[in-house]
């Protein structure tokens, strides 16, 4: 058994119950993008997450050790990614990484933007040529210290 055997069951869970993960995030009373993230296996749950988690996906007492577990975290299966909506993703990187880095480095100065002190949200826009996908990525800034 191993983390990622408890993704398989949560997302085969969801599917045969018919679940969206803004339901199960308000269970949890968080962001849908976090708890998601969670049940996906990168990022962990406290004990009584562990257990709301584990009685919506009909998970036994072992599993729900394992929602418990710090996860190695940004584990893709591949370096470039194939599935096509992360390649695109890793795409945008490629493209647009630079102009990112050099505007965060003009506006903030030498430093980082943290996945840790991080709050993302995702939403469906209306547009009449086509929905679109809007997603802000909220991080702190971290500048590098000197010594």
């Amino acid at each position: 058994m191993s983390r990622l055997d408890i993704t398989e069951k949560i997302i085969t869970a969801k599917v045969l119950k018919g679940l969206k993960w803004a339901d199960v995030a308000a269970k949890l009373n968080l962001s849908k993008e976090w708890v998601t993230a969670a049940c996906l296996g990168q990022m962990t749950l406290n004990a009584e997450q562990a257990r709301i988690i584990a009685e919506i996906f009909d998970l036994n007492d072992e599993d729900q050790k394992w929602l418990m577990v710090t996860p190695y975290k940004g584990s893709l299966p591949t370096t470039v990614p194939t599935d096509p909506l992360i390649y695109r993703f890793y795409e945008m990187i490629n493209v647009y990484g630079t102009t990112i880095k050099q505007l965060i480095h003009e506006e903030f100065g030498d430093g980082i933007m943290s996945a840790i002190d991080f709050k993302m949200d995702l939403q469906r826009v209306a547009d009449p040529l086509g929905d679109r996908v809007n997603i802000v990525l909220n991080g702190k800034f971290l500048p590098y210290k000197q010594f």
